[in-house]
């Protein structure tokens, strides 16, 4: 038994709950969102600039969200760095890229990334974080496959602020919810992956 090792999923959950309910979840309900987004000719100036902050907001939002699970993504991945250096396995010590590591520490620890589709999710996540981070390009392209209702369009409650043609980069839209998806998956990866007593596999919280 390594304890050092043992000890590390229950920790990085810990520090992933502490991350989401003391920081994401108190910026995201702080601010400001519209759920439609008046559209036509405005009656008054007060009025037109009224939608235009309105627009502003929800561009913000949007913005904060694409943030937060940039830095999900990143923290996620560096615990599975640390988790498959400190095992002392010589070919997880090896291992490159986030893929590699997801498949290699779930297959270490037994964990079933079908189960609630943990792998889809988890998948999902690190590559909305690509997209954030590198705009158009195979990320993006493999995401709109993947994730199409991250581009739902239908619902009025988004506009892309940024002048010319819209880039399918821009106009990718997370919600709440979406957070929600990633931060269960993350924390019930680490929970499964718990091999002590009284581990929390299924995180109840972020159900709403």
């Amino acid at each position: 038994m390594n304890l050092v090792v043992d000890h590390l999923p229950r920790i990085f959950q810990a520090n992933l709950d502490r991350l989401f309910v003391r920081v994401i979840q108190p910026t995201m309900d702080a601010l400001v969102l519209h759920p439609v987004l008046e559209q036509g000719e405005a009656a008054s100036m007060n009025e037109f600039l009224d939608r235009a902050a309105a627009q502003v907001d929800n561009y913000t939002a949007n913005e904060a969200a694409k943030s937060f699970v940039l830095t999900l993504a990143a923290v996620f991945e560096r615990q599975l760095s640390i988790w498959a250096t400190s095992t002392g396995t010589k070919e997880l010590g090896k291992l490159r890229g986030f893929q590699e590591h997801l498949q290699a520490c779930a297959q270490h620890t037994s964990v079933n990334l079908t189960t609630d589709d943990l792998g889809a999710e988890l998948d999902e996540m690190f590559t909305v974080a690509n997209v954030v981070r590198h705009g158009e390009g195979p990320s993006c392209e493999r995401l709109r496959a993947m994730a199409p209702a991250l581009w739902d369009h239908t619902i009025a409650e988004y506009r892309d602020l940024l002048p010319g043609p819209s880039r399918p980069s821009e106009t990718l839209r997370l919600r709440r919810t979406d957070l929600v998806r990633y931060i269960r998956a993350t924390t019930r990866f680490w929970g499964r992956a718990d091999p002590l007593p009284m581990a929390v596999t299924d995180p109840p919280y972020w159900l709403t």
